[in-house]
């Protein structure tokens, strides 16, 4: 049985219960992170505890735990479940009241959730094959360089996606793409690679930042300007970034195949390059 994390206890998931006035439930007052775990071990965690602390602090809520306190459990969860290869979520809301109101109380104690999930990546057929990503107007809310567990816009992209007959979304505003629906997006021109620059429009990604330094080191120009799904469509390669795919082809777009449809080598030299960091700097 899946063991996870509650509020300093270690349960079986099955038997975790959280308050239905937690501000997570209520208003999605929350920050969530998702870390990949290869052979065990956390990946690129220190990147991901850093984007926990902005995005909790840009919100206001104290984290209960130190970082490395954090990392502790994270690693706790991993062993505990002999989870080899997946994810490890985690949520913390502002907590529970025991009133409705959109102005939360001073002194509330927060929920801190975190659980794993076995899921392979390294040797999946959409590695082999590519992707298709479906794009779609950016209906998100303006602050999206927090990693807000309010979700519903990309959960309805993911779905229109889906029935489109994608795996991906690609959000689309004032005609240049943002980024996808859980993923930061790339195309690949005779420049090098192209992703968008970080702003309040977009998550700043941890894949998809480590993956832009080992390109800059292995002699790939990384430009990180605005692109349009023109451009897109006319790129040689596209592929996106996130800790459950790391670095994975898109192959289509809106139906339309990416250079000659199938995973270029650009995206595949830079997920080697990928896994072999991770492998090395997992902890």
């Amino acid at each position: 049985m899946s063991v996870a994390y509650l509020n300093g206890a270690f349960l079986p998931l099955a038997d975790i219960r959280i308050s239905p006035l937690d501000r997570g439930f209520l208003f999605a007052d929350g920050i969530y992170e998702v870390a990949a775990v290869i052979d065990g071990r956390l990946v690129d965690s220190a990147s991901h505890l850093a984007r926990l602390e902005r995005s909790t602090a840009a919100i206001g809520i104290t984290l209960p735990l130190s970082l490395p306190a954090i990392e502790a459990v994270q690693k706790e969860l991993v062993a505990r479940n002999a989870l080899a290869e997946g994810l490890v979520y985690l949520q913390i809301t502002r907590g529970a009241d025991m009133t409705r109101d959109f102005i939360a109380p001073a002194g509330l104690q927060p929920t801190l959730f975190l659980f794993v999930q076995d899921k392979p990546f390294l040797d999946v057929p959409a590695v082999r094959d590519g992707i298709a990503v479906a794009t779609m107007p950016d209906l998100r809310w303006a602050r999206r360089d927090i990693k807000s567990v309010g979700l519903l816009a990309q959960a309805m992209a993911k779905q229109a996606a889906k029935d489109a007959g994608a795996q991906e979304a690609w959000m689309v505003e004032d005609g240049f793409v943002t980024e996808g629906a859980s993923s930061t997006a790339f195309i690949v021109t005779d420049e090098g690679i192209v992703t968008r620059p970080y702003s309040q429009a977009v998550l700043a990604g941890c894949t998809g930042a480590a993956l832009a330094a080992l390109a800059q080191e292995s002699g790939i120009a990384v430009i990180r300007r605005p692109f349009t799904v023109a451009q897109a469509l006319a790129a040689k390669e596209a592929f996106i970034t996130s800790a459950s795919t790391l670095c994975q082809s898109v192959v289509r777009i809106d139906g339309q195949a990416i250079g000659d449809g199938t995973p270029g080598p650009v995206a595949m030299r830079l997920r080697a390059l990928y896994i072999d960091f991770a492998r090395a700097t997992a902890v």
